[in-house]
C-alpha cells in the first residue's frame, strides 16, 4: 500500500509539476510578449529620439548653408565693390584734374605758337658740332648770295 501511496504521491507531485511547467510556459510566452512589447517600445523612443536629433542637426545644417551664403555674398559684394572703386580710385589719383588738362592744353598751344614762330625764323636750320674742337656749324644755301659788310653772312638751306 505504501507503494501504492507513494505511485499517487508521486503521481500528485507530477501533475502538479506538469501544470507548474504549463504555467511556466504560459508565463513564459507572456514574458517574451511583454519583453518584445518593451523592447519594441523602447526602440520606437530611442528612433523617435534619432528622428528628432536628426531634424535637429538637418535645421542646423541649413541655417549653416545660409550662414555660408550670406558670407559668400557679402565677400563677393565686397570684391566686386573694391574691383569697381580701385580704378576709378587709380584713374583719379593718376590722371591730371580739369584744371591741368586746361593749363597743358594752353602750355601746348603756346608751345606749338612758338614752334611756329621758330619754323619762321630759323628753327629748321640743320645745326652740327664740326671739326675736332666741335664747333656749331650750319648747314647753308651755297646758291643764295652772301651780305654783310664783310660778306660773312650766309643763308641757311631751306629759307
Amino acid at each position: 500500500m505504501k507503494v501504492g501511496l507513494l505511485m499517487e504521491a508521486a503521481h500528485a507531485q507530477q501533475s502538479a509539476v506538469a501544470g507548474t511547467l504549463d504555467r511556466l510556459r504560459e508565463h513564459a510566452a507572456g514574458l517574451d510578449g511583454v519583453v518584445r512589447e518593451e523592447i519594441r517600445a523602447t526602440l520606437l523612443e530611442e528612433l523617435q529620439a534619432l528622428a528628432c536629433d536628426t531634424q535637429a542637426a538637418c535645421h542646423a545644417l541649413q541655417r549653416l548653408k545660409r550662414a555660408a551664403s550670406l558670407r559668400a555674398l557679402l565677400f563677393t559684394a565686397i570684391a566686386a565693390a573694391v574691383a569697381g572703386v580701385a580704378p576709378v580710385a587709380v584713374a583719379f589719383w593718376l590722371l591730371p584734374s580739369r584744371a591741368e588738362v586746361q593749363a597743358l592744353r594752353a602750355a601746348r598751344d603756346e608751345l606749338a605758337t612758338n614752334i611756329a614762330r621758330l619754323s619762321e625764323r630759323g628753327g629748321q636750320a640743320q645745326l652740327r658740332h664740326c671739326g675736332s674742337q666741335r664747333r656749331l656749324c650750319v648747314r647753308i644755301d651755297r646758291a643764295a648770295p652772301a651780305y654783310g659788310e664783310g660778306s660773312d653772312y650766309r643763308v641757311v638751306r631751306g629759307y
